[in-house]
């Protein structure tokens, strides 16, 4: 199984990206389409705007960004279902989340990459149903 990496757009593409996904609700400045090698823009789990601008990338706001950003990828089917398109994706290739922030530490993507193994791993070990005590009818 691929590896799930996050990068910087504007840096360069590796051998190892493998299938590269932008998720910028914004196309990231300076950067032109066809140079940005990307195999897909998936903006439907990126921050709600009102999000985006109120962190404003400040790093004393970081804790409260996951908090609230976790939240809406929680309450969004796309989220659940980009996540499962991330594994499908995985089954043949790394797959590489790419995003503008010049923060290596404190963006959306790093939360989007945890959000996304911790779905995977849900997938691949269910919960077991809980167990009430009360005796079956």
């Amino acid at each position: 199984m691929g590896h799930l990496y996050i990068k910087r757009i504007y840096e360069e593409q590796g051998a190892d990206d493998g299938y590269r996904i932008l998720i910028d609700r914004l196309w990231p400045r300076g950067v032109k389409k066809e140079a940005a090698n990307i195999d897909e823009w998936a903006k439907e789990v990126t921050p709600s705007t009102e999000l985006r601008k109120w962190f404003a990338h400040k790093e004393e706001r970081f804790d409260t960004f996951r908090e609230e950003y976790e939240d809406e990828l929680n309450n969004n089917p796309d989220a659940h279902t980009f996540a499962k398109h991330c594994q499908e994706l995985q089954q043949k290739d790394n797959v590489t989340l790419l995003y503008g922030a010049k923060s290596h530490t404190y963006n959306h993507a790093v939360i989007l990459r945890e959000w996304i193994l911790d779905q995977q791993r849900e997938i691949a070990h269910p919960a077991p149903p809980s167990f009430d005590g009360a005796p079956s009818q």
